[in-house]
């Protein structure tokens, strides 16, 4: 008869620690002492490059493997002015995994990557190029639905499952979007994930180096409050981010308008407004994590904040999922007449 650990074993043994759970690379708060933490716990933490200076992504590495022994994954951003360098770095610093997010790697990178000894992550946003990416080497997929917060994709997790989760077995697959219980844990383990990927729930424990207010605005919020990011016309291009609705919004709202305004009158380039656009939320971004600027900055949650009500340990927080996995399981069996 199955077991709750035959569910659990190939994640584990994918990643090489006890619970398959991923705290995804949030940046700003994914640096090397949260990382070294999640490990600490028993679960798998991603150290978040964003567009870091590569001089700073390489001392964050280098002391993320002095704080941790555990393995752990250096999330590259693909369209991230510094991405190339990131790259570089990661697999010259021997990194256990690195994860490809915010576009598609090429198959060159891909290579490059698995030559350094690292095992390849990357985000599947459709069928397609969930075959595109197993056929181009990648050794695991995560399914992100557009219930997550920070920088999305347009399709739900739901949908993902259907398309790409039930179709592939060639590698790993975890799961991410919306996901705050162990409940829900276990239903998706049953459906083939190797495990998951977990942002908002994990931003507010007391290890996350987020302002006090940034993680009071999330233990707050409802679901319905976070919301994707308005796109004005088609003049520039707008990766949608959700986020916590706020002046911020308004202000990206009128920035927008006021770009292509310029752009019609020709006071602008197209290269230079789309720079602003994306400028603007890296800035926004950093005022709301690091300076507590919750009204005008960019507070980026994923719908999962309707689950989240307070702070606590990051090691209580973990346990807490696994309790739920456990419990859920026993309640399963019992409704099956498996016990």
């Amino acid at each position: 008869m199955i077991t709750l650990d035959d569910l659990w074993r190939r994640g584990r043994e994918f990643l090489g620690v006890q619970y398959p759970i991923i705290a995804g690379a949030m940046t700003w708060i994914s640096d090397s002492s949260f990382v070294a933490k999640v490990s600490q716990a028993g679960a798998f933490a991603c150290l978040a490059a964003g567009n870091m200076e590569p001089e700073k992504l390489k001392s964050e590495i280098l002391r993320t493997k002095m704080l941790t022994s555990s393995p752990f994954a250096v999330n590259l951003i693909t369209i991230a002015p510094n991405y190339l360098y990131h790259l570089d770095l990661a697999c010259e610093l021997a990194v256990p995994f690195i994860v490809f997010a915010g576009g598609y790697p090429r198959q060159a990178e891909i290579n490059l990557t698995r030559q350094s000894g690292a095992k390849v992550m990357a985000f599947a946003p459709t069928e397609a190029m969930a075959r595109r990416l197993i056929d181009n080497g990648v050794d695991a997929l995560i399914l992100e639905g557009s219930e997550a917060g920070g920088h999305i994709g347009h399709v739900s997790l739901t949908i993902l499952i259907q398309q790409v989760l039930f179709q592939f077995r060639e590698v790993p697959i975890f799961v991410a979007g919306g996901i705050a219980s162990g409940r829900l844990i276990l239903y998706f383990l049953l459906m083939g994930a190797a495990g998951v990927q977990l942002g908002t729930y994990f931003a507010v424990t007391e290890e996350s180096r987020a302002h006090p207010r940034f993680k009071e605005a999330l233990c707050r919020a409802q679901a319905k409050d976070a919301v994707a990011t308005p796109q004005v016309g088609s003049e520039l291009k707008v990766i949608s981010v959700r986020a916590l609705r706020n002046r911020g919004l308004e202000i990206f709202t009128d920035l927008q308008i006021e770009l292509i305004q310029k752009r019609k009158r020709k006071e602008i380039s197209h290269e230079e407004a789309q720079a602003l656009v994306e400028n603007f939320w890296v800035g926004a971004l950093r005022r709301a994590v690091e300076e507590g600027d919750v009204e005008t900055g960019s507070v980026m949650a994923g719908q999962s904040v309707g689950l989240v009500s307070k702070v606590r340990p990051l090691r209580e927080a973990l346990l807490s999922l696994i309790s739920e996995v456990e419990i859920e399981w026993q309640w399963l069996q019992q409704k099956l007449g498996l016990s």
